[in-house]
């Protein structure tokens, strides 16, 4: 083994334990804390809650009416921004889709969360001529916002005072 390659070899190393002696973590590595029974209100049927339903449900929560915790979810709004010039060629979109929602204890009536609002946005190039492929960019980019949205409320739940 050359000298270059033990030196390299040896801050790697090192700076892996330095990170994991100061409690470093990635970002999602670490495992959402169970949560009880929960109650979805509000508009229900649209594609986020059916998201937060779904995904709160492969977590191991159980989503049912008369649950200890109400969770209302406000309708989601999703809202298109046309940035750069008026010309005829490709032009970015940016897209934002937000929503407010609420959690409030049974028992107490207290809320722990009070018409909070959350939001997430993305940006795309669409071609203004191609009608088509513009749709389901789109519509592809308002699934995605509709996923990381849901993943915002379930995170934004799994650490409600009270709740765990």
């Amino acid at each position: 083994m050359n000298r270059r390659t033990f030196l390299t070899a040896s801050i790697a190393a090192s700076s892996a334990m330095l990170l994991s002696a100061c409690g470093f973590q990635l970002r999602g590595s670490r495992p959402l804390p169970s949560m009880p029974a929960l109650t979805l209100e509000g508009d229900t049927n649209s594609a986020v809650a059916l998201q937060v339903a779904s995904r709160l449900q492969q977590l191991g929560t159980e989503v049912t009416a008369g649950a200890p915790w109400r969770v209302t979810l406000g309708t989601p709004v999703l809202t298109e921004r046309r940035l750069g010039g008026d010309g005829r060629a490709s032009r970015e979109h940016e897209l934002t889709l937000s929503i407010r929602f609420s959690v409030q204890e049974r028992a107490n009536n207290a809320y722990h969360i009070n018409n909070e609002a959350l939001s997430t946005s993305t940006r795309i190039r669409v071609s203004e001529d191609d009608l088509l492929n513009r749709e389901t960019l789109m519509r592809e980019a308002e699934q995605t916002l509709t996923q990381q949205l849901s993943q915002q409320i379930i995170d934004r739940l799994a650490y409600v005072e009270g709740m765990q």
